[in-house]
């Protein structure tokens, strides 16, 4: 990606990492099991993109999520994104995710009828899947029916999910079975 740069910072989860381009942010990577799994990780997302210093605007976006990640609820839906080649219909499920304020939770359902029909329900998990910016979209507040967590992609995959939930003081009235 041309005129993208990237930043590692630490958060209460783990070292996590961002990256923006002119337009606002473009990518954010949540902790893998190391830093250079981390930023791999981001590399690998965006291309060879520079490490440097993030701008003021930047700065003050790693510091919201910061925020949020110690319990803070805080909206983050005044961080600028740079979602171009995204489709859009994935853009359609970000902007109604970023709506979920912290420590509420949405189902894919729910999100699939605003958007049309409840049997697009599948199709937004897909795009929940594709998140580019996690934290800052929300993914991880869309549950599944009947509250269960559903998929999450992040290093740890439900378990994360739930962590982000319960920093948030989402009440997620979930217990695992068997058949999960």
């Amino acid at each position: 990606m041309t005129g993208v740069n990237h930043a590692m910072f630490d958060s209460a989860i783990g070292l996590c990492g961002v990256a923006w381009g002119p337009r606002g942010l473009v990518a954010v990577q949540l902790p893998q099991q190391t830093e250079a799994q981390t930023r791999k990780r981001l590399i690998q997302r965006c291309g060879e993109i520079a490490e440097t210093p993030p701008p003021e605007s930047v700065r003050r976006a790693i510091a919201a999520i910061v925020e949020l990640l110690t319990g803070d609820k805080r909206d983050l839906t005044d961080i600028a994104l740079d979602l171009d080649g995204v489709p859009d219909f994935h853009r359609n499920v970000y902007d109604i995710t970023r709506t979920i304020p912290p420590g509420r939770t949405l189902t894919y359902g729910d999100i699939a009828k605003a958007l049309g029909g409840v049997e697009l329900s599948r199709d937004v998990g897909q795009a929940l899947g594709r998140n580019p910016c996690p934290i800052v979209v929300p993914c991880h507040r869309v549950l599944a029916a009947g509250d269960r967590p559903g998929g999450f992609s992040a290093n740890g995959g439900v378990v994360t999910k739930l962590k982000l939930l319960e920093i948030e003081g989402a009440v997620v009235n979930y217990t695992p079975s068997l058949f999960d």
